[in-house]
């Protein structure tokens, strides 16, 4: 069962609303948590006891954080407040190890033997380590990091450790995010969970308008791209560059298209129960460049990175050192440079990481590293260049130039992050530059990967569609607030727009496979 199944849809989704509503509005979040345990256990069966350790783990040492902590407010002599201080450092580090070693061991245990038996091998020695079979609960990565991130908040007392451990649990397991995220903070979804507020006619007929603007993203556009993208990235040794070249655009759109639309599945459902959950995308390109791209792409793991990696690294001894010895004997340029490497590396080495077991994971974190670090490198250069032929942040040839150059970084990326393994992603980039022949692009070569004619126009259409109320989405024209304050005849016009473009033009039926979600694997 996924978010965009039928049975999600239209059975689990509003019985959960119906018993939710009928229940006392204090055991109401016991409805929550049994409908999140009850998905979980759906699609990962006896997995759950991961989430249900992890939950408990969390719960517990967020307890003996704060119990240490109230010892040290307690006590009068500094020696004795240092030594509490430091035994809530090591508890921290235990609590977030004990979280990391379990998605450790199950998400790159593989990985880490594969490499070692390579390594041993090289040096004539046998592979040591044996591959396992090993089961992984969906969205592990999701609830790890919100965990991490609750033990983070409790140590640095932003917020107080959770008393109950129901509260917690339902933090971890609200059944729209298990999947996909987005990652939360527990002052951003945490109270309005556990309050159970009665449902409201605006909440469900706002969060089923974003549901199907959910729907019509995947169902239409990225779901029809998947055959093209499968196709070549399959047999990428058999086409021309060209092909390569717009199969990497492909995938760029389908896995926004996938990824968005499942994102406002998941916020229209929780908004249907009155949860405000956090946005992951904001019209991501329009960036100007790639700082700004994962400002807008993947907003709450950039978030995370950069709350719970970045900052920390920020402060750490290890930069104030290079800062003291950059002054002295760099400069201010190259200082300032190689604080920005040391904070960005491991943000981009642990986003790599984050997306799975392997070399194309860590090369497309490490890619993001490199254009971010060039950025900066060269923002005083642009600076200069934009001073000299005047060119102001409203120039609009300027910006259109930008976020060209942009899509370019961002269609790049994801080549990497889609070829299957990184040796076909280094084959596949290299050959839009040996064998690139735009003839390629309309001699019928696209026309036999699996989409016809009539599939291209659906799609760019689509792509038309989303761009369009993107813009007005940036400028602030259109939002479902304004939909709803719409009269009743142009309302539930774009509500049977929408819901009639997804019946008639979704991909589904003959010559179409239900196409699993993209990130439930990261």
């Amino acid at each position: 069962m996924a978010y965009h199944t039928p049975i999600y849809l239209f059975l689990f989704l509003p019985l959960t609303l119906l018993i939710y509503q009928i229940i006392p509005q204090k055991k109401r979040w016991i409805v929550l948590l049994a409908a999140g345990y009850l998905f979980f256990w759906l699609i990962s069966g006896k997995l759950l006891v991961y989430l249900i350790g992890a939950t408990l783990f969390t719960h517990y040492i967020g307890l003996w954080l704060a119990a240490v902590k109230e010892r040290s407010r307690e006590e009068t002599g500094a020696e004795r407040r240092e030594l509490c201080k430091k035994r809530e450092k090591r508890i921290l580090i235990f609590g977030i190890l004990g979280l990391l070693a379990v998605l450790a061991y199950l998400k790159y245990y593989n990985f880490f033997a594969q490499n070692m038996n390579f390594l041993l091998q090289h040096m004539g020695q046998p592979g040591a380590l044996d591959a396992r079979d090993l089961l992984l609960p969906v969205g592990i990565s999701f609830y790890t990091l919100q965990a991490v991130g609750y033990l983070a908040d409790v140590y640095w007392e932003k917020i107080s450790a959770e008393r109950h451990l129901g509260k917690m649990a339902l933090f971890l397991g609200f059944f729209p995010q298990i999947m996909e995220g987005p990652i939360s903070m527990y002052t951003q979804t945490a109270d309005a969970l556990w309050r159970g507020d009665p449902l409201k006619q605006e909440n469900i007929s706002g969060g089923y308008l974003r549901v199907f603007w959910g729907l019509f993203k995947k169902m239409v556009i990225a779901d029809r791209l998947n055959i093209l993208v499968a196709s070549v990235f399959d047999n990428y040794e058999s086409y021309s560059g060209a092909v390569v070249a717009a199969s990497a655009i492909a995938y760029t759109i389908q896995l926004y298209m996938e990824f968005s639309g499942c994102m406002d599945i998941i916020i229209g459902s929780g908004r249907m129960f009155g949860i405000s959950l956090p946005e992951n995308f904001r019209q991501p390109f329009l960036s100007k460049n790639a700082a700004e791209f994962w400002r807008r792409w993947h907003i709450t793991l950039g978030a995370w990175f950069k709350t719970y990696i970045f900052y920390p690294v920020s402060v750490s001894r290890m930069v104030k050192k290079w800062n003291r010895f950059g002054r002295k004997h760099l400069g201010k340029y190259l200082t300032k440079m190689g604080v920005t490497a040391l904070c960005l590396f491991p943000v981009w080495l642990c986003n790599g990481l984050w997306h799975g077991p392997r070399w194309s994971y860590i090369f497309y974190g490490m890619y993001y590293f490199v254009m971010l670090l060039c950025s900066a490198a060269l923002e005083p250069v642009q600076r200069r260049f934009r001073e000299r032929f005047r060119i102001g942040g409203d120039t609009r040839w300027w910006n259109a130039v930008q976020i060209l150059k942009t899509w370019i970084i961002i269609f790049a990326g994801e080549l990497f992050f889609r070829a299957n393994g990184l040796r076909a992603g280094i084959h596949m980039f290299l050959s839009i530059f040996r064998d690139f022949s735009l003839e390629k692009l309309w001699d019928g070569t696209l026309l036999n990967l699996g989409m016809d004619a009539g599939d291209f126009m659906i799609v760019i259409a689509g792509c038309c569609v989303t761009g369009i109320i993107g813009i007005l989405k940036e400028k602030n024209v259109v939002s479902g607030v304004r939909i709803r304050q719409m009269k009743m005849p142009a309302r539930w016009g774009i509500y049977y727009a929408l819901i009639l473009a997804v019946v008639i033009f979704g991909a589904y039926g003959a010559g179409y496979q239900q196409v699993d979600l993209i990130y439930a694997k990261f």
